[in-house]
């Protein structure tokens, strides 16, 4: 087994772990959204009521719990844009792993000896070269979406 498959197996499997331990941080961090989520929802609700049961309170009172409730909305949008770039790092993440699936079967195609290669190798070497083109193309996609939202933040 030449060290040059050894070198790629090895760097493969590397690279998997890697996404996967970036999947699980996506996925922990879409959990503790969830959550901030649900107690932000809370105050909010109990905000509102305090704004609407207690009109013969303080102006300056009222005016406090106005602005808390601005600032709890404020946090769950910013919480639902970071929620949307995970979504899209899951997407991309995805797309990854795709990628390097179709790489390998390539490579293994490709390494073979042109005189050994039957029509229907040929054949399956092309189509996933195109479906490798494709990801690419959407992992591309991804990106231009993700340069164009942190343009529109800024």
């Amino acid at each position: 087994y030449p060290t040059w498959k050894r070198t790629l197996a090895r760097q493969a499997r590397e690279s998997q772990m890697k996404r996967f331990c970036r999947a699980q941080a996506i996925q922990r961090r879409l959990e503790e959204i969830e959550v901030t989520f649900r107690e932000l929802e809370q105050q909010g609700i109990k905000l509102e009521k305090l704004l609407r049961a207690e009109n013969e309170s303080p102006a300056d009172q009222q005016t406090q719990w106005t602005n808390q409730l601005l600032y709890l909305v404020q946090k769950k949008n910013n919480l639902m844009t970071e929620e949307s770039d995970l979504m899209i790092a899951v997407q991309e993440l995805k797309l990854e792993e795709q990628q390097c699936q179709l790489d390998q079967k390539l490579r293994s195609y490709m390494n073979k000896e042109d005189t050994l290669k039957t029509p229907e190798d040929e054949k399956a070497e092309q189509e996933i070269l195109k479906q490798l083109v494709e990801v690419v193309n959407k992992r591309n996609v991804l990106i231009q979406l993700q340069e164009e939202k942190r343009l529109s933040e800024l």
